[in-house]
Formats: structure tokens, C-alpha cells, sequence
């Protein structure tokens, strides 16, 4: 699961679980007015944008806090080959200089004309100083200021930034096109006054500029039927040779970097799951610090979103979500609770620390209950469910409690796999299906992994808990119990090791 989705409910046979995303938005009293077609998804990016903005408890003197930033960063690329993190995996965890976007488009029949609208999104890192006056008449900066009661503290915030590009897709044949894509830096200044109207200190914004080029290109796709990739690539294209620190880079990077594109005239073919004819075309293409899953409206396939946080086709937004918590990988409802727990204190500070963060603590405070109950949980879908378990547990032990169930024992529980006893110890090889299954999960297919246990949920579905061969951190995961879970249709047993 990836780290801005999570799953309300099973998913149906044969059919894929929905995914939702905590609302978010660009900010307050921001007006966004997104490009024709592209609504809908824009909504279910928002989350991307602001995954990891603050993290509760939304303070900043949270430890967790002072490290922010941490999906789609595009630095310049000095810095980056500098620091050694450079890399051409699909990880939007990673910094980078750039991303690269590869899809696959089919024409629709027709004489309509075929285009491609691109809208890149991303936040601006700003500085935000506090100061007070000085004795000589001057302004210094200074840590925390109260002015009749409220407190402002210097930290960090971000500005929201969109670029759109409109091309007709006749244009890309002939040669790839490039624009720039620049967010000047600036600085405004907010006095803070008493309730007499003496000034008693500033809060200066300070931003430098962005520079970044997107570069499209079109080419054929290996196929039986008409067939392109589309590239779409996004640089930092800023000489920062000077930058030593990250807290730097970040100053003139792309941050929460992150793509919209949809088609006129074609449609897009899911890289997740592809048609059988579109399979090779599909495995060729490179995507580079982002992933796209289809995204239009109603399932249709003229939008795509490729984001740092790997989703499945079509995320929504869930409609029981109350508003941006920046932090998509927690339900609503825990992060509501968590910050209703805030002392008056705790509260004066979240609201000191960033204007998001106090109108996130102010919508939370008013929540109705109803909105807060219907955050509890929803069904989604409906499905059988085979109970395998026992009926009736000892009255001794609550059947949470391990050994509640005596028929119940991970370590040396097996189930039957192709006509293979696999347990703890045994080999396997990953195959996780295509329909339904976590998106990180289809990027370890083929992988091999060795069996920790056999699990058996409440609702007497079984499962295998695996760690991987070829992982340098899988002894570490296995001591603290950190393990991938798969179902049996899920595994390939493999000659090796056999139960220990």
C-alpha cells in the first residue's frame, strides 16, 4: 500500500478494491480552477501534493516535522550528483533531478483532433521569518514572537505551483517540444500589531526562484494495433554548484512534484494492467521517480496522474474524508481523535507553526459527530466469507490474545499450494495477481521470499507472511515482525529450505 492510499473494504471478484485518498487542497482560500477534463483527478492529487506537508501532531517542534519534504523532489542536479543519491528507480522517495513519465496511448477512430494537455504541480519551499524590532531601528529574526496572545514561530512553508501545456500530438512526431517551467522567487511582508495598532514585529516570506523545463515526446510502441508512448519528462534545470546542504536544495526545488495529463482523440492503456496485446509495449516502458494510473472520471481513460506515491488505476477521494490531513497514509478518524487529544497549549502551538495547520485544527475542532461517526468505517463491497475458524473459543482467554486458538499457530501452520505443504521456511516466488492487489505489490513480482509464517484472519482467510531473499534489511524487518503478506493463489513454491 502505498504511503497516500489506503483500502476501505474488500474488493470484489474478480474486480479491483477502490482506493481512496484524504481530501486535500492547494490552500486556504486559494481559487484553483483546473483545465477542462482534468477535475476530477485534480481532486485525488491535491492528497499527492500535500502527503507529508505536516505530519500530526502538526507541530513544529515535533521531531518528524523537521524532516519534511520527502516525495517528488526534484533538486538541481548538482546537488544531486554531489550527495550520491541519484538513481533510475521508480521510487518517488528518492531525491532526484528528474522525473520521467512513460505512457501508452491509443487513437480513437475518428477525425477528431489529437491533443495532449499536461498540467504539472508541485510546492515551493519558503522561508517564513519572524522578526522584531531592534534597538538601532532595524528587524532581526528571532525564534517565537507573542503578540496579544498569539503566537508565531519562524518555519518553513510552501507555495502551490501549476504549469499547463496544450499540444496537439501531430506536433510531437516530427521532434520532442520543451517549456519552461519557472516560479519566480519574491518576499512579502505581514505586519503584526497589538490590539493598539503598534507594530510589534513582521513575518517576512521569503521564496527563491524555481527553474524547471518539461520535455514531451512521441514515438511508436511495439504492438499488433496502433499504439505510442508518450514521454513526458520534468527537470530541475537550476545551477546550484554552491549548494552544500538539503535544507538548501530544497529552497530551489520542486517539491511533491507530480503530473497530470489527458488526451483528446486517444486514450491511455493502463501500465498496472494492460491488455494482453499492449503487454510488451507496456513492460518497455521507464518510469523514473513517478508512476501513472489511469485517473479519469467514471474509469475512463483519458486522464492519467503520475505521482510520486505509487496508487492504482482511478484512486478516489473518500467521501467521508472531512478535509487535508497531510498524511494520506493514516485513516481520518485516527488523526482526527489524535489531535482532539491536544492540550489548549499543544493547540497554540500547531496554530503558530503553520496557517494550514491551524485551519486543519480548526476544522477538527468543529467536526459534527455525525461526520465524525461515519469516519468509523464503510463498506465498500460485499463478498462471501469463508469461516474456517472455530466457532467457540476457551472463555478463559479473549481471542485476540495469541494462544487463544489453539487451532491457530502461525509458526508451524501450512497450506497446501499446487500440491506443495508450504510453512515457515519454505521458498517461494512472488505472483501477485493483477486485479485487487496492493499497488507496491506488483513491482515484487517474480521476486523470491522466504515463508515466516501462515496467518489465518478473523474472517478465516489465510494468508503467507514472507520476507525477501535478495532484501539487505530482511533480517531487521523479521526481528520486529515486518513482513509482506500474500495470498496462497499468490506464491510459486520453490525447491530449498522446507519448514524450520
Amino acid at each position: 500500500m502505498s504511503a497516500a492510499a489506503r483500502q476501505d473494504g474488500l474488493p470484489p471478484e474478480g474486480g479491483q478494491a477502490p482506493v481512496t485518498l484524504l481530501r486535500s487542497s492547494i490552500a486556504p482560500g486559494a481559487a484553483v480552477v483546473a483545465p477542462s477534463g482534468l477535475e476530477h483527478a485534480v481532486a485525488v492529487a491535491d492528497a499527492v501534493l500535500y502527503e507529508g506537508y505536516l505530519l500530526y501532531p502538526y507541530r513544529r517542534s515535533s521531531p518528524k516535522n523537521r524532516v519534511r519534504w520527502q516525495f517528488g523532489v526534484l533538486a538541481p542536479r548538482d546537488f544531486v550528483a554531489a550527495a550520491g543519491a541519484a538513481d533510475t528507480s521508480v521510487a518517488g522517495s528518492a531525491d532526484a533531478w528528474y522525473q520521467q513519465t512513460d505512457c501508452l496511448l491509443e487513437p480513437r477512430s475518428g477525425s477528431e483532433v489529437r491533443s495532449v494537455r499536461v498540467l504539472l504541480r508541485f510546492l515551493q519551499v519558503q522561508h517564513r521569518a519572524v522578526e522584531a524590532p531592534t534597538p538601532d531601528g532595524g528587524w532581526a529574526e528571532v525564534d517565537a514572537l507573542d503578540v496579544d496572545g498569539q503566537r508565531h514561530l519562524t518555519f518553513d512553508e510552501a507555495v502551490p505551483r501549476e504549469f499547463e501545456v496544450d499540444c496537439g500530438l501531430d506536433e510531437l512526431r516530427d521532434a520532442p517540444r520543451t517549456w519552461p517551467a519557472t516560479a519566480p522567487g519574491g518576499e512579502e511582508i505581514e505586519e503584526l500589531r497589538s490590539g493598539s495598532g503598534v507594530t510589534v514585529g513582521r513575518i517576512v516570506r521569503r521564496r527563491r526562484p524555481v527553474q524547471a523545463a518539461m520535455r514531451l515526446e512521441l514515438s511508436p510502441a511495439e504492438a499488433p494495433f496502433p499504439l505510442h508512448r508518450l514521454r513526458l519528462v520534468v527537470e530541475n534545470t537550476a545551477e546550484a554548484r554552491e549548494i552544500a546542504s538539503r535544507p538548501d536544495a530544497l529552497r530551489v526545488s520542486l517539491v511533491a512534484a507530480h503530473s497530470l495529463l489527458a488526451l483528446r482523440g486517444s486514450r491511455f492503456v493502463s501500465l498496472l494492467e494492460p491488455p494482453v496485446w499492449a503487454a510488451v509495449a507496456a513492460g518497455e516502458c521507464h518510469n523514473v521517480h513517478t508512476y501513472p494510473v489511469l485517473a479519469g472520471r467514471d474509469g475512463g481513460r483519458d486522464v492519467v496522474l503520475s505521482s510520486p506515491i505509487i496508487l492504482y488505476d482511478h484512486p478516489q477521494i473518500a467521501p467521508e474524508s472531512p478535509g487535508p490531513l497531510f498524511d494520506s497514509g493514516e485513516i481520518d478518524e485516527i488523526l482526527s481523535l489524535r489531535t482532539m487529544t491536544l492540550t489548549d497549549e499543544e493547540k497554540r502551538e500547531v496554530r503558530a507553526t503553520d496557517p494550514q495547520a491551524a485551519a486543519l485544527l480548526d476544522r477538527v475542532d468543529h467536526l459534527p459527530e455525525e461526520i465524525l461517526a461515519r469516519l468509523h468505517g464503510a463498506v465498500r463491497s460485499l463478498r462471501p466469507v469463508r469461516r474456517t475458524a472455530p466457532a467457540v473459543r476457551p472463555e478463559e482467554r479473549a481471542w485476540w490474545e495469541p494462544g487463544a486458538d489453539d487451532d491457530v499457530r502461525p509458526e508451524t501452520d501450512d497450506v497446501l499450494v499446487d500440491g506443495v505443504r508450504v510453512s515457515r521456511g519454505s521458498r517461494v516466488r512472488l505472483r501477485p495477481r493483477p486485479h485487487g492487489t496492493d499497488a507496491h505489490d506488483v513491482f515484487l513480482a517474480g521476486r523470491t521470499a522466504r515463508v515466516e509464517a501462515v496467518l489465518l484472519d478473523v474472517d478465516g482467510t489465510r494468508f503467507v507472511a514472507v520476507v525477501l531473499e535478495d532484501d539487505p534489511g530482511a533480517d531487521l524487518f523479521d526481528w520486529y515482525g515486518r513482513h509482506y503478506q500474500f495470498a496462497p493463489e499468490e506464491i510459486e513454491p520453490l525447491p530449498g529450505d522446507g519448514p524450520r
